[in-house]
């Protein structure tokens, strides 16, 4: 009885931190560029998205709070996120990548088009490091440091991650960064960032696989740069090492 009412004040206090958390970043006003920037993008909506009511907030991560695997994108778009309130969602960027994660059984289907769509991920938490939509999706460097802590609550955490998968270059010298202030072994120098890259960093015993691919946007996928076959293959050896896939 008594390990019982222990777990459920743990399980408590751990729903307290991440609302705790949630409620920071959805309120926090630290980029008065990033500010101005995702309102102007509200009140001025293309064609398609006229009438809606956009989020215009910064955002948190989402998904499974027990998470094996960590998916860290760039910053919410500003026709995408910044309007649905959930990251890599009602884009293309974020069918790409559901439909990637639904192939792997990790999304509960292949598609993310507003927070109430019924989507589930299992085993993974998705975020980013920047969480208001920048202008050109080019956070300045300032920008991105006022965004890091929050990624690394989200780290903090996620008690359970076994592998990280960081979309672009700009996620992946963010997570770099991240770990590295957390206390992790990470590589030094930093691996140079390309496509398919991994290392493995540890803390305190516990082994964290990160892997690297370029971002699922649509000047990626569009040109070639990035297949979908390439994503999921990043993607699936991430899942393997946490033993979320087979």
């Amino acid at each position: 009885m008594k390990h019982g009412v222990e777990s459920l004040h743990a399980t408590r206090l751990e729903d307290t931190r991440w609302s705790e958390l949630n409620m920071q970043i959805v309120n926090c006003t630290k980029c008065p560029r990033l500010v101005e920037w995702r309102l102007k993008a509200a009140l001025n909506p293309p064609r398609r998205h006229k009438g809606e009511k956009y989020w215009a907030k910064p955002l948190p991560g989402f998904g499974d709070r027990k998470a094996k695997l960590i998916i860290v994108g760039l910053a919410p778009a500003a026709h995408g996120g910044n309007r649905t309130g959930r990251m890599f969602t009602g884009d293309s960027s974020g069918n790409t990548l559901m439909r990637a994660l639904y192939e792997l059984g990790i999304a509960s289907k292949p598609t993310s088009t507003s927070r109430d769509d019924g989507l589930e991920i299992r085993g993974a938490y998705i975020t980013a490091v920047v969480r208001c939509a920048p202008p050109q999706n080019r956070p300045t460097a300032e920008e991105r440091r006022n965004c890091l802590p929050y990624l690394m609550a989200e780290l903090s955490l996620l008690k359970e991650l076994r592998a990280a998968v960081a979309l672009g270059k700009i996620a992946y010298d963010g997570l770099y960064a991240a770990l590295r202030l957390l206390g992790y072994g990470v590589p030094k120098p930093k691996p140079k960032f390309r496509h398919g890259q991994t290392y493995t960093v540890a803390k305190q015993g516990r082994n964290l696989l990160v892997a690297a691919s370029y971002h699922p946007s649509r000047q990626n996928t569009q040109t070639g740069r990035l297949t979908h076959e390439m994503l999921v293959d990043v993607l699936r050896g991430a899942c393997l090492y946490a033993e979320l896939c087979t």
